[in-house]
């Protein structure tokens, strides 16, 4: 999906057709999270002058990413729909400093870093399964740490370090 200023250009009259599936693996680099990624099938169609392509996508595929409450794989389903603007030469009369605008650079159009950065974009913050598990949330205690609960927190309890103190002032209510 990489084409330079020259191949563009001869698509002006006739226009340029997307229908294609890319491999995405190295999206995991960017975000750890994700753990598998599908073949993302780009569709669309580039308007194209002598000075901008437009570039209108549907990007669709399949991510995994972690349950947010059990860590389980959830496989979460994308269709992103997007337009991207090229411009060939920077003093075109569109202001090049928005964000969906783009200038040319190396004389070559690569739409995979764009098709990339709208799939990290549309990744949600946390995904939560909706199939049952037989695994709880979360353990009950790890090495270090226990799961308190509040009426359990307010009982007095005494901290090991403090036993032999809390014995002194035992005896000193005594005499």
């Amino acid at each position: 999906m990489k084409w330079s200023i020259q191949q563009l250009r001869s698509f002006q009259r006739k226009g340029l057709e997307l229908d294609e599936t890319i491999e995405l693996d190295s999206i995991r680099d960017f975000d750890p999270e994700i753990r598998e990624i599908t073949p993302v099938h780009v569709k669309g169609y580039a308007e194209i002058n002598q000075n901008r392509a437009v570039f209108h996508l549907t990007i669709a595929g399949k991510m995994t990413l972690p349950c947010a409450v059990t860590l389980e794989d959830v496989p979460f389903p994308f269709k992103i729909r997007s337009t991207e603007i090229f411009l060939f030469e920077p003093d075109y009369g569109m202001d090049a400093e928005e964000e969906d605008i783009h200038v040319v650079e190396d004389n070559t159009v690569d739409l995979i870093p764009y098709i990339r950065e709208n799939i990290l974009l549309e990744k949600p913050l946390k995904v939560i399964s909706s199939e049952p598990t037989d695994n709880p949330p979360a353990p009950p205690s790890g090495k270090g740490w226990d799961v308190v609960e509040e009426e359990e927190d307010r009982q007095d309890k005494v901290d090991p370090r403090m036993a032999d103190l809390a014995k002194f002032f035992n005896d000193s209510d005594k005499k």
